[in-house]
């Protein structure tokens, strides 16, 4: 079974986007195996670029630690895809060996050069900006509208 892992930083702190998480994670068991890893939050001390850019490095760092199979970065200059573009994507992935994909999900200021370096693909969700937290959401219901289409479900209209 293809396994599928989203990878990101900082820990959800609100009820709802937890129970929505959750309830993707329910629906998508019974097409990969799905899991979340969250890696520590660095704190901003300043609004300096230098500060800015020693936390992307930080959460970088740990984020790389947990980064392996098909790397897929979400970075508002990756490629937009509809949701029938991504699920064709995902599940022609195993056709070609891939047996694990993770996608990453920066912090407020989004990924270090190096993750998005070590990613196989860049993914966006448009030119908007979405709170990180709210992005898993987001993301756990697109992967799960993936494997809808890609079997036939009437879930994607």
């Amino acid at each position: 079974m293809l396994a599928v892992s989203v990878l990101c930083v900082g820990k959800i702190k609100e009820d709802y986007l937890r129970a929505g998480i959750a309830e993707y994670a329910k629906r998508l068991s019974r097409f990969c195996k799905f899991t979340v890893t969250e890696v520590e939050e660095e704190q901003l001390s300043s609004e300096s670029e230098n500060d800015i850019l020693r936390v992307k490095t930080r959460e970088g760092q740990r984020l790389l630690k947990h980064m392996n199979g098909h790397v897929i970065a979400l970075c508002i200059d990756g490629k937009n895809l509809s949701s029938p573009e991504l699920s064709r994507y995902i599940t022609s992935l195993p056709s070609y060996g891939v047996s694990k994909i993770t996608f990453v999900i920066g912090g407020s200021y989004g990924l270090s050069d190096e993750v998005v370096a070590r990613s196989d693909f860049r993914l966006s969700f448009g030119k908007n900006t979405y709170p990180h937290q709210l992005m898993r959401l987001i993301l756990t219901e697109q992967i799960y509208r993936a494997f809808m289409i890609a079997g036939g479900g009437v879930y994607h209209k």
